[in-house]
């Protein structure tokens, strides 16, 4: 009990728990519009973005050389994000065309701005793979005040941005500004990205984003339900990979993305064999 009241540990677990929280929010739109994997060409984005701000910071000559580095990715994320939606709106490009091109752009652009800086590829592992560890307290209060906007917006908005995200044409007869919710969609993507890479990683987050989602579809077919029961299993997972590393050497972005893994397998085994055994009963 001790280990839970130290300092480091209580910054670990608010920060995944704001995170746990939030992610999934986004997530279950971004499921609904068939764009699970939105987060990962935003994420890499964010990682050039964090290589950014590391080579302002030493242009600026700041003894810390990742001041810069959340500013960065937030600037370089919401953009990645306003491009992606502008082009597919327009038809510009396929989404999943343009996601490549930010994936592996992303990734590139990163490794060279790290290197202009007069870092290496290694600063940036932290960002991929996520280093909660890490966290200091004004990471956090950032982390919860932008947590918070995503779930006053996310959940406040909800009606609204079911409609886009279920069916446009729909919400364009409504009378619903369809275009400027869908870049809300994306710019809350965005935010959602770069407050979750310190806990899980640009590599992993789109994970917390979507399955925790996708574990909820499994229990309920109604929308608001799934993104209830979603924000609480995103927390729920996240708390508990934090705790387990505290006893076992184990990098937490990794186990709470396994953890969910296991989670949705265990939950599809059960309902397959539930509808198995309903299906046998009513013959």
């Amino acid at each position: 009990m001790n280990v839970l009241l130290d300092p480091l540990v209580l910054r670990m677990l608010l920060a995944g728990l704001v995170v746990g929280v939030a992610a999934p929010i986004v997530g279950t739109y971004l499921v609904q519009r068939r764009m699970a994997l939105l987060g990962d060409g935003i994420g890499h984005v964010a990682l050039a973005g964090v290589a950014a701000g590391w080579l302002a910071s030493s242009i600026a000559g700041l003894a810390e050389r990742d001041a810069l580095a959340l500013p960065g990715a937030i600037i370089f994320a919401v953009a990645g994000a306003m491009i992606i939606e502008r082009m597919r709106a327009r038809g510009t490009a396929a989404a999943d065309v343009v996601m490549a091109i930010l994936f592996y752009g992303g990734i590139a652009l990163g490794v060279l701005l790290i290197g202009a800086s007069g870092g290496t590829s290694n600063n940036l592992l932290g960002y991929l793979f996520g280093s909660i560890s890490t966290v200091s307290w004004p990471d956090v209060w950032v982390s919860v005040v932008l947590a918070g906007v995503i779930i006053v917006i996310g959940v406040g908005l909800r009606r609204a941005l079911f409609a886009v995200t279920h069916d446009q044409e729909f919400a364009k007869a409504s009378g619903l500004p369809v275009n400027v919710l869908n870049m809300v969609v994306a710019v809350l993507a965005a935010v959602t990205i770069t407050v979750s890479m310190r806990v899980v990683g640009v590599l992993l987050v789109s994970a917390l984003m979507i399955v925790p989602v996708a574990i909820a579809q499994l229990l309920t077919q109604s929308f608001n339900r799934t993104m209830l029961i979603a924000m609480a299993l995103g927390a729920v997972l996240t708390l508990t990979g934090i705790v387990i590393t505290l006893y076992v050497n184990l990098q937490p972005g990794a186990l709470i993305v396994v953890l969910g893994v296991a989670t949705y397998a265990v939950v599809a085994t059960a309902s397959a064999m539930r509808r198995k055994r309903l299906s046998g009963s009513s013959r």
